[in-house]
């Protein structure tokens, strides 16, 4: 469907245009993303909507530069205010991660390393991309854990995530992304793992990071129920294409493709 498709120059922001992403696997070439195409503009939210297996996820980890070795972009562009990152280097790629660009992944218990105390792990990003004393860093540390309502900061900062519970994990998974200030957050089913009280509170909390630093968020879900709470716009996805994009308002009141419909019908 051409719904999600355009010709207009390139603006500011995150456009990806025309994106096809491949695998190779022994079974053959998997056709993973065909053709995907929208605009994430700062202070808004896109959400990406569909069943696992759509392509939602490769189409984010294409435009961190994260897809497996058996992954190829065929063709497209991911252009950021303007300029293609595919025809960069992976060391200026490497760049935008974190500067430009956070994410927070799914299972927060599993992107945290067990092993090392909530600060090393705060830290070693932030001192990656500025040259600052640790004791600013430690601060940085602490204004970012109180941003996303985590009481006691200096206690969270020295224990190691096994100690934390699944919600606290994930609000130091924000924390670190957001610590850079990027311009733009990757949301991969941030809150599927969580139970539905904790889940509200990292969408509200989400929702008021974006407002508050003018951060432009792609959202990615399987639950419309959760688009209906935080989006401004929605990508419906189905078999790596892109069936339905727009408004959420009017995505939910006049849905027009079929698989739209019946995500809908699950929800409401």
């Amino acid at each position: 469907m051409d719904c999600a498709q355009t010709d207009r120059p390139a603006q500011d922001g995150l456009e990806i245009r025309n994106l096809s992403v491949d695998f190779q696997t022994p079974g053959g070439i998997v056709h993973a993303v065909r053709n995907v195409s929208l605009h994430l503009q700062k202070g808004r939210i896109t959400a990406m909507a569909g069943e696992s297996g759509s392509g939602k996820s490769v189409t984010s980890l294409a435009v961190m530069g994260l897809l497996a070795q058996n992954g190829n972009v065929r063709e497209g562009q991911i252009l950021l205010d303007g300029k293609d990152i595919l025809q960069m280097s992976s060391r200026e790629r490497k760049a935008l991660n974190g500067r430009r660009f956070g994410m927070i992944f799914q299972d927060p218990s599993a992107s945290l390393d067990p092993l090392f105390p909530v600060e090393d792990q705060m830290t070693e990003g932030i001192r990656v991309h500025r040259r600052i004393s640790s004791r600013e860093a430690h601060e940085i540390c602490l204004q970012q854990l109180t941003e996303v309502n985590l009481a006691n900061p200096e206690e969270v900062l020295k224990k190691r995530p096994f100690e934390l519970s699944g919600g606290m994990c994930q609000r130091v998974m924000i924390a670190i992304a957001m610590a850079q200030r990027p311009d733009f957050l990757i949301a991969d089913e941030p809150t599927t793992a969580l139970d539905v009280t904790v889940q509200k509170q990292i969408l509200r909390q989400i929702y008021s990071l974006t407002r508050r630093h003018n951060t432009g968020v792609l959202f990615i879900t399987h639950d419309l129920g959760v688009v209906a709470e935080v989006a401004d716009e929605v990508a419906v996805m189905k078999d790596g294409e892109i069936v339905e994009y727009g408004d959420v308002l009017q995505i939910f009141d006049r849905p027009v493709h079929p698989y739209t419909k019946r995500l809908l019908a699950a929800v409401l």
